[in-house]
This record gives structure tokens, C-alpha cells and sequence, in this order.
């Protein structure tokens, strides 16, 4: 799951080398901390947050299939 969402993210950003996606496991779920550059957090998170919603379901979607809860989270 977190290189499915590295790839989307890294796809939406203009400097790739500033991505970086810490996973926290816990025991059923997954915590994707996400931190991009600052001139790419709206890109990222997109205009009233559709892009973030977007991001989250296509996770979440893949989380399913593991049985696992899965939350996305933007960091500054």
C-alpha cells in the first residue's frame, strides 16, 4: 500500500526528493503520515480537499482487501 500511495503522491508534486511517508502499524490498522514540500501541499491536497479525498478512498479501497484500516494523514 505505501508504494501505491508514493507513486500517486510522487506524481502530483513538482520535487519529488521532498516526499517522504512514515507507515505507523498498529494492531488492524495503518497510518500513512505524508510530508511534501510546501509549495506542493495544494497540489496535493487539491481544491477543498478533493484531491486528499481521493488519495484516502484509493487507500482505503486497497486497505479492504487486507482487512486492515487505513488512515492518511498531511503533515506541514
Amino acid at each position: 500500500m505505501k508504494d501505491i500511495l508514493e507513486v500517486i503522491i510522487k506524481n502530483l508534486v513538482d520535487n519529488t526528493e521532498e516526499v517522504s511517508i512514515t507507515e505507523k502499524s498498529e494492531a488492524k490498522s495503518i497510518c500513512y503520515e505524508v510530508k511534501v514540500a510546501k509549495s506542493d501541499m495544494g497540489k496535493v491536497i487539491g481544491k477543498q480537499g478533493k484531491m486528499a479525498k481521493a488519495i484516502r478512498s484509493i487507500v482505503k479501497a486497497i486497505a479492504v482487501k487486507e482487512n486492515k484500516k487505513v488512515n492518511v494523514e498531511f503533515l506541514d
